[in-house]
């Protein structure tokens, strides 16, 4: 099986490359087209990265994000649940990088094997970085109108919050 799974990328360009000369498709070309358009695309999200990396720093630095953990922590304790994976709610939907900084320093805070973690890293797979990716490649194809998929991506977000929380404390307690 370890063998047929180190083939599968090789056959599948083997098979691509076959079907274009197939087809009569000048298969580099279109290759070298695609990298064109594909450096342009990531030249034209520079902004948009520069702009939402700033925000997250400012958001970090200005100490909103300890504010909000202040705020939200009564909230936890009702809920049973460890007030410390709310910075992992809060970060994940803002930068990737960010959350893995939040995982990191709970891995390094509170060890591997302990119900924080492992609802943070449930948490981390589960969900996306909505507004990242909203406020960076719908800026580079210029949509601007994106009320709907902000709601619909931080209930999805939320909902992966609420059930790595619920499945955790179910699972590990």
């Amino acid at each position: 099986m370890q063998q047929l799974s180190s083939l599968i990328i090789p056959l599948l360009i083997l098979f691509i490359v076959s079907y274009g000369l197939i087809k009569h498709i000048a298969v580099y070309e279109e290759f070298v087209d695609g990298a064109k358009e594909g450096f342009n695309i990531a030249v034209n999200i520079i902004p948009y990265l520069v702009a939402m990396l700033f925000a997250i720093a400012i958001f970090r630095a200005s100490g909103a994000l300890d504010f909000i953990l202040i705020l939200f922590s009564p909230l936890a304790d009702f809920l049973h649940f460890p007030a410390e994976v709310i910075s992992m709610g809060i970060i994940r939907p803002l930068t990737g990088s960010g959350s893995v900084g939040v995982l990191a320093e709970l891995i390094n805070t509170h060890g591997e094997d302990s119900i924080i973690v492992k609802i943070a890293a449930v948490m981390f797979g589960s969900t996306e970085t909505t507004l990242y990716v909203l406020a960076v490649y719908f800026g580079a194809v210029k949509i601007k109108n994106t009320s709907y998929a902000v709601q619909a991506g931080l209930m999805a977000d939320f909902a992966g919050f609420v059930a790595a929380i619920a499945v955790c404390l179910w699972y590990f307690s």
